[in-house]
């Protein structure tokens, strides 16, 4: 007997993905689709190995994004820039990035906390100046929110940005807008309900779907491997009651991180994981599985727009409860990589 109580389809509108790596030539072509199939607008994050650190580079790589699109999805995605910060960075620089329409963020690598941050900020004190800029004229701070001390455990370095940093930046610029993204514990999300109106977090699907046990299932998986790395089990259910609650402070950010299989499976392995290719299906899981599909709109398609100050998208989308089998790889360029759950399935599939 089937239960009638199933949802086996939802109608929401096109969501948007406020956090995302699209890499550059000639891995773009490989993985844009991806994510331009599923979202209307995403965030695209400007740690390429020479980072997006000027206006003019912005629009160059924005270019080279849409040059990239099917034919199919001209006019129907729009990429939204950001602007890496440095202790270099100057007001003048933010200032022609607001003006030019297409960067509303700028964001803040700690230098060295992950792939390709090591031109990132040494001294977060050198940049207020900026900071203040950024508050005078709308643009929004983007935050990588992990310490890089050594000696401080890797599963605590969420943790001790928050009372090293990102509190006191908060408290000096109380007018800026601050997205903590990719959130991973729970005094994430307890710090980010206990700011102000002008902070948010981005929330992954694989941190709501992992815990840090998923490293370590009969052997190292280093396919599983991000930063911030996978945390307890407790924190993946902060996530995900987080997402699933009625707060507008939180929404949707994929930070699907594409690398070749041979760089994942090395002495030294990238961190990132791909999860383009099946985003928004695994967050309709996720809500599902939470009895929450009736929150997946406001997370996915709601809040952000309306943190960014952008109007909200008019298509819609539908997800209908059917499985889809993962491929065991991807064409990267001239190289392969491997997606979230290879070689399983997706319980979910967009039509």
């Amino acid at each position: 007997m089937t239960d009638s109580s199933v949802i086996n389809s939802v109608t929401i509108t096109k969501p948007d993905d406020w956090h995302v790596h699209l890499r550059d030539n000639p891995y773009l072509n490989s993985v844009i689709t991806d994510t331009a199939n599923r979202f209307a607008r995403a965030i695209v994050m400007p740690n390429l190995q020479n980072p997006i650190i000027t206006a003019d580079l912005a629009r160059s790589y924005r270019d080279r994004i849409l040059k990239a699109l099917p034919e199919n999805l001209h006019g129907r995605f729009e990429p939204l820039m950001t602007l890496y910060l440095t202790n270099q960075t100057t007001s003048d620089d933010i200032i022609k990035s607001r003006k030019s329409g297409f960067i509303p963020a700028v964001k803040w690598y700690p230098a060295g906390a992950t792939t390709n941050s090591d031109k990132g900020v040494t001294d977060i004190n050198q940049c207020h100046t900026v900071l203040k800029t950024m508050e005078d004229v709308g643009m929004i701070l983007l935050v990588h929110g992990e310490v890089t001390d050594p000696s401080i455990d890797v599963f605590d370095r969420e943790a001790q940005f928050i009372e090293q940093f990102l509190s006191k930046t908060v408290q000096n610029f109380p007018d800026l807008k601050i997205v903590f993204e990719h959130i991973t514990t729970e005094q994430a999300v307890s710090f980010v309900m206990n700011a102000g109106p002008n902070v948010a977090a981005t929330i992954t699907a694989h941190h709501m779907l992992l815990n840090r046990n998923a490293l370590f299932q009969g052997g190292i998986r280093p396919h599983h491997y991000c930063l911030p790395v996978l945390k307890r089990e407790k924190h993946r259910q902060a996530l995900i009651t987080a997402a699933t609650s009625d707060s507008k402070k939180f929404f949707l950010g994929t930070d699907s991180a594409p690398h070749t299989k041979t760089s994942k499976e090395a002495a030294c392995g990238c961190a990132g994981i791909y999860t383009a290719h099946g985003a928004i299906e695994l967050y309709a899981e996720i809500f599902d599985k939470t009895d929450a599909l009736d929150k997946l709109e406001a997370f996915a398609s709601f809040n952000g727009p309306d943190f960014y100050s952008l109007p909200r998208n008019r298509e819609t989308i539908v997800l209908t409860r059917k499985q889809q089998k993962v491929p065991s790889s991807m064409t990267f360029g001239d190289e392969v990589c491997i997606p979230f759950r290879a070689d399983g399935y997706l319980e979910w599939t967009l039509i």
